[in-house]
């Protein structure tokens, strides 16, 4: 039996989802996360602000458990402002998957990046010296290209943290939540609901750039008519949509995102600019209620993960550490969770290029994922309908990969 069966195959899971893996004990369901841009990237689908001072429960102590296989942990655990706080929650869910798995068989090496790009070479650097044979983290785009100069010439793969997809390449997985997978999801459900144009309306800026590069090669790929794509700069949304208005004509459907603290006045300008008549399409940017609850987007549908899976996690990390975790925590909890299955499963064959590329993908709380063998990760999602402050699920979230 395959890893993927251990790890796509929900009849593994038992009720508290456990996987179970030869009877014995077994791997607490893994749990998606999102990772993303400037500074701490942007998260898709956060409903939550952080805990105010998640440090304080941080288990004391520099590594986690005391198996043979060693693995490298990087995070910006005394970085500026906010990159402490996400790291403490990070290297607090990466305890909680070690204490939900029976006897992991790995050590945990916990490297301080200190936010900064070099001294998270130097981190990888010291955690390879010390046998890791496998890297998890670092959070941000640079901090990751600055790793991979260092884990690649060694041999060593990585799981990082971002969703920046110019990062990624063989041998450097993203464990994210990029916003590629949530237009594909929701341009497809859109054209099997007899959708035949989209139109786009974007941010400038990266986010902006690859939704709008997505958005053409799904036209592309479904055999869609392309619409006008509308950008707009900060703070000029409403311009915009008065430009996009009149445009729309023969148009069905527009894919509309911006990251969440934008998108409510982004809803607003295209309600004000009497942009109607179309079926609104998003990412799980919109999974937000200052977002939901905005008129223009009543009846739009969005992808994003089902919500089970991380309200598990988050009752059981605040069980064991009296505090919230950030959206972003469950990175590591998912990382050193399948890293913990696949020295189980796997032997030599653990962390081969054949073993994290699986087709088939792991099971996690928020649905399927797995790892394209260029880098970046791919996500099952479940697509949502926004009724009055709410959003429902209309299409539920793929339980195998097609193709696989």
């Amino acid at each position: 039996m395959g890893i993927n069966k251990y790890l796509s195959d929900s009849s593994a899971f038992d009720r508290r989802g456990f996987l179970r893996v030869g009877g014995v004990g077994g791997l607490a369901a893994l749990t998606a996360a999102c990772g993303g841009g400037s500074g701490i990237e942007p998260l898709p689908g956060e409903q939550q602000a952080a805990p105010a001072n998640p440090a304080a429960q941080t288990p004391a102590g520099p590594n986690l458990g005391s198996g043979p296989v060693r693995i490298g942990l990087i995070l910006p655990l005394s970085g500026q402002g906010a990159f402490a706080t996400v790291a403490a929650g990070l290297r607090n869910a990466a305890d909680l998957a070690m204490s939900e798995f029976d006897q992991p068989g790995i050590t945990v090496l916990v490297k301080d990046d200190r936010g900064d790009a070099a001294v998270a070479r130097e981190a990888a650097q010291q955690a390879i010296a010390e046998g890791a044979e496998l890297i998890l983290g670092p959070l941000t785009s640079a901090a990751v290209q600055s790793v991979s100069q260092v884990a690649r010439p060694a041999g060593r793969p990585m799981i990082a943290f971002s969703n920046d997809t110019s990062v990624a390449q063989p041998g450097v997985y993203l464990l994210s939540f990029p916003p590629q997978s949530d237009v594909a999801r929701v341009m497809g459900f859109a054209a099997g609901r007899g959708k035949k144009s989209v139109a786009a309306f974007l941010p400038e800026g990266a986010l902006g750039n690859v939704l709008a590069a997505e958005h053409q090669q799904t036209v592309a790929s479904l055999q869609l008519t392309q619409g006008p794509v509308v950008r707009y700069a900060p703070g000029r949304a409403a311009d915009a949509a008065r430009e996009l208005a009149g445009q729309l004509s023969g148009v069905d459907s527009l894919l509309v995102t911006d990251l969440t603290d934008a998108m409510a006045r982004t809803a607003d300008a295209l309600g004000a600019a009497g942009v109607r008549g179309v079926q609104m399409l998003g990412t799980g940017l919109w999974n937000d209620l200052s977002v939901l609850q905005k008129p223009a987007l009543q009846g739009g549908w969005f992808a994003a993960p089902e919500a089970a899976g991380f309200n598990s996690f988050a009752e059981r990390y605040r069980k064991r550490f009296n505090a919230s975790p950030t959206r972003i925590s469950t990175l590591a909890y998912d990382s050193v969770a399948l890293t913990a299955a696949l020295v189980r499963t796997q032997g030599a064959n653990r962390f081969t290029a054949q073993t994290l590329t699986n087709p088939s993908g792991f099971a996690g709380q928020d649905g399927l994922f797995r790892f394209r063998q260029d880098g970046p990760c791919e996500r099952a999602l479940a697509v949502f309908e926004v009724r009055g402050r709410a959003a429902s699920i209309v299409s539920a979230a793929p339980r195998s990969f097609s193709g696989s």
